[in-house]
């Protein structure tokens, strides 16, 4: 009894002359505090933690969260609540640290002779390192965190903890967390010491009660926020990219403006001092599409700097920085496209992924990123989930990239065992080989075959949205699925698909006509005609292919021998028509040979296309396409497609000397 009263004394006698040195003059609420301090009274020992989660979230029946305009506590459960204190008081406040180290360093005779700082420091950090998960880390707090210094560290490490986890396992470590008793004392401390913190400790803290899940609108978080604002000119360049982060991703309220208002003046004068890509590209997340032209320049110029230290994951990042400034540096990409295909075996499956996701976000293409990404998959097929390979090829097609090899592999897989596609994997497989247009090697009736045994089986909960989709990218690749046809025909399911007032009628009544086309003409009972009557045509010609038009007139000599956009049956449409004999050595007029139909001539249909309607990198058509060229050849024409832009960039007499090729030879290619 007498060590311990002994022990009380000492300890009153070190926190008054601790407090003497800090604060000469207290004020009223200063030294109230003081007293309880003194008193090992901890005010949060009247705090019910059996039940942290209410005090976090508010609860339907009323919140119990107390905002900065209260004045509260950052958790209210209906005990005494202490007053905010002014920032001069906050600073001040430096007794309840020494009170916790002295209460906790006792020797082990139970005298007041306290062990060095430095030892017990040491021997907590040594544990922190060895936690294995969250809880493991609030235990140690439990028992051993005295200062503020460990509070901060106890939440940082919790969180890089948790975020190693699976999602799965990142639920159930944050409801431990939620319902651990020492992680309602470590918050409450943090608000309590909030302007005593290092600025590390202060972004650090924030950084980690945001993604252990602590809400935005508590007071905790928009004390923090509040002090980081007082404190931005003090951060130095790391400080500054972790509070970028954090910013990014927080939803837009007071403290948040002003923080990231700050930090884009402060950014405007520390970019061209940085030299690390790694702050560099969070503070691309951070500013965002709305960031002024001239700070995404200077960002521009400062990660060029540095573009040859870069490394793989720091390309990875830039990457993810620039998609969320919206903001296409070709000279950056180019380079992080470079370092990324000389570490491909080092890249992980959402990482690639995130890669051409950012790339179709900016609008960047590179064949050989691409090809490099797709070679990487097709060596990796065989310890890929097929669910992830459906991820790849729907990214590809997003491009509008066909990864050949990768396709040819999934369509064995899928022949030999499509149990796994289900719904919405089998419409994407659909969506993705129609577009691209790529029809297996010897293989492709099996395919078919295949896939629409799979939608047969979906057919009665398949939504009629759904259908028209499936249908209409079998009926692309040239196939009819008769029973999906069917169903999709009949009259109530017709009127289901186009409701009035629907936003996407003008889309889906395009398909139903492409589906309707599809089952005339590639119908096994089409014949071909013998005449195509011409529904209309025009002498005008868009801006982009008068070149064309000049070039014909001076190849051919006069206008009566082409014709100039025709209008077909079936909304088809032609650039140019020019009709011969049947050895392709003369040009007839156009006039003379539909007076007098004649099945020997030879009709070609010249479609001036953008590079945009091939496969990237290729002059393989996609889908949409690809059926027109089919459906033409169906209805008797040649189709010669030229690519307009290389067309126009011709001279005049290469213009003249190439259609000129292509008009007369047979064996000329079908597609510049």
């Amino acid at each position: 009894m007498n060590n311990r009263i002994s022990n009380l004394l000492n300890t009153v006698r070190c926190l008054r002359r601790c407090g003497s040195v800090l604060a000469p003059k207290y004020s009223g609420a200063t030294r109230k505090h003081a007293s309880w301090v003194g008193g090992h009274k901890d005010p949060l020992e009247n705090v019910n933690f059996r039940k942290p989660f209410p005090s976090i979230f508010p609860s339907p029946h009323g919140s119990s969260l107390r905002f900065l305009s209260q004045k509260a506590d950052v958790f209210s459960t209906g005990d005494e609540i202490q007053p905010e204190k002014s920032t001069e008081a906050l600073g001040s406040e430096q007794v309840p640290q020494s009170s916790l180290e002295l209460k906790n360093l006792k020797d082990d005779s139970g005298g007041s002779k306290a062990k060095p700082v430095v030892d017990h420091n040491e021997q907590f950090f040594n544990s922190l390192r060895k936690c294995t998960c969250p809880s493991d880390v609030l235990d140690l707090a439990s028992e051993s965190a005295v200062s503020l210094k460990h509070f901060t560290n106890c939440l940082t490490t919790a969180w890089r903890l948790l975020k190693t986890l699976s999602e799965d396992q990142q639920r159930y470590e944050k409801q431990l967390i939620f319902e651990h008793p020492v992680f309602v004392k470590l918050c409450q401390h943090l608000l309590r010491d909030a302007r005593r913190m290092t600025r590390a400790d202060l972004v650090f803290s924030l950084h980690a009660v945001v993604n252990l899940g602590v809400p935005q609108n508590t007071l905790l978080v928009q004390t923090l926020l509040r002090v980081c604002q007082e404190k931005l000119n003090q951060l130095d360049n790391r400080c500054i990219s972790v509070l970028a982060t954090t910013l990014a991703g927080l939803d837009k309220d007071k403290n948040v403006s002003a923080l990231q208002a700050g930090l884009l003046l402060l950014a405007e004068q520390r970019i061209p001092s940085i030299r690390d890509i790694f702050i560099l590209q969070n503070l691309m997340k951070c500013m965002g599409k709305d960031a002024p032209v001239f700070l995404k320049k200077k960002l521009e110029m400062a990660v060029l700097k540095e573009i040859d230290h870069l490394t793989y994951l720091n390309a990875r990042r830039v990457f993810l920085g620039l998609v969320a400034m919206n903001y296409c540096s070709i000279p950056i990409l180019n380079a992080c496209s470079k370092k990324i295909q000389e570490n491909i075996h080092d890249a992980q499956f959402w990482h690639l992924i995130l890669i051409l996701e950012a790339c179709h976000n900016l609008q960047y293409r590179n064949v050989k990123l691409f090809s490099t990404v797709a070679d990487y998959v097709n060596s990796s097929v065989c310890i890929l989930d097929k669910k992830q390979i459906i991820l790849f090829l729907s990214a590809f097609e997003i491009l509008g990239f066909q990864p050949s090899e990768l396709m040819g592999v999934f369509a064995e897989k899928v022949t030999a065992d499509s149990e796994f596609l289900d719904l919405k994997s089998l419409l994407i497989v659909l969506r993705v080989y129609s577009r691209l247009n790529y029809l297996p090697k010897g293989q492709h009736h099996l395919f078919f075959e295949t896939l629409q045994s799979c939608l047969n089986k979906y057919l009665p909960q398949i939504s009629n949205t759904e259908l028209l989709k499936a249908v209409y990218s079998l009926c692309i690749l040239g196939y009819l699925p008769h029973r999906a046809l069917d169903q999709l025909l009949q009259k109530e399911s017709y009127e289901r698909l186009l409701p009035s007032g629907d936003l996407y009628k003008e889309k889906k009544e395009m398909m139903l006509r492409c589906v309707k086309t599809c089952m005339e003409l590639d119908s096994p009972s089409f014949t071909k005609p013998e005449f195509v009557p011409n529904e209309n045509f025009s002498s005008l010609v868009s801006l982009n292919l008068r070149k064309a038009r000049e070039a014909l007139l001076e190849l051919l000599g006069d206008e009566n021998m082409f014709r100039q956009n025709v209008q077909l049956p079936y909304k088809y449409h032609i650039d140019f028509e020019i009709r011969m004999d049947s050895d392709r050595k003369k040009v007839l007029p156009v006039t003379a040979t539909d007076n007098h139909p004649d099945t020997s001539v030879q009709r070609l249909a010249f479609l001036f296309v953008p590079l945009s309607a091939f496969c990237l990198g290729t002059t393989h058509p996609q889908g949409k396409l690809a059926m027109k060229k089919r459906h033409l050849s169906k209805l008797g024409y040649h189709v010669i497609l030229v690519l307009n832009k290389k067309f126009q960039e011709m001279t005049n007499e290469d213009a003249v000397e190439f259609l000129k090729g292509k008009i007369y030879s047979e064996n000329a290619s079908p597609i510049f």
